[in-house]
């Protein structure tokens, strides 16, 4: 074994020894609950965890010309940004699984788009809108994608209630656990 081996697996021997004898090597700080919570975003499908508010599709249009199209393109369709995909349109996944992937063919529930907004968009500054911008952003794509109509209001009632249309095509490995 060389000498960088050795001195590296007895480092690793040291710091194991010390965390189990509860010596720390005093880096960071303890974290709150409350500064857990602040993080801890996730929705579920069935809507636990999403946040109060609301937003309909015509509330959502400026807010997407604004702060979405430039990535992802006119009405979603895609767009110059690497990496930002069309969200609307797109072939039946039985065309293949190469076919391109969009809300509207592939999303099993509506809350992970929520979700993905939420946590993720705009990708510049992620955690910057507002509950109500995220569910108008929300209902604005569901709506692109003809899933529901314009002035239907989204919110942490009716928007796991929407029936995505490839909802029935995924196969659920732990379905009690959602």
């Amino acid at each position: 074994m060389s000498t960088r081996r050795t001195a590296v697996a007895l480092s690793l021997l040291l710091a194991t020894a010390a965390a189990a004898a509860g010596e720390s090597p005093n880096l960071g700080k303890p974290i709150s609950e409350a500064e857990i919570a602040q993080w801890s975003i996730h929705s579920f499908p069935d809507g636990t965890n999403l946040p109060p508010g609301s937003g309909t599709a015509v509330q959502g249009a400026p807010i997407y010309a604004q702060k979405c199209a430039l990535c992802h393109g006119a009405e979603a369709k895609g767009g110059a940004a690497p990496g930002a995909t069309a969200l609307v349109g797109g072939p039946p996944l039985t065309s293949g699984i190469d076919a391109p992937k969009t809300i509207g063919n592939f999303f099993g529930y509506a809350t992970t788009v929520f979700d993905s907004i939420r946590r993720g968009m705009p990708f510049n500054m992620p955690l910057t809108l507002t509950n109500d911008e995220v569910y108008a952003l929300t209902a604005y794509l569901l709506a692109l994608n003809k899933i529901i109509g314009e002035n239907e209001v989204m919110d942490a009632k009716t928007l796991p209630a929407v029936k995505m249309p490839n909802r029935d095509n995924f196969i659920i490995r732990f379905p009690d656990r959602i």
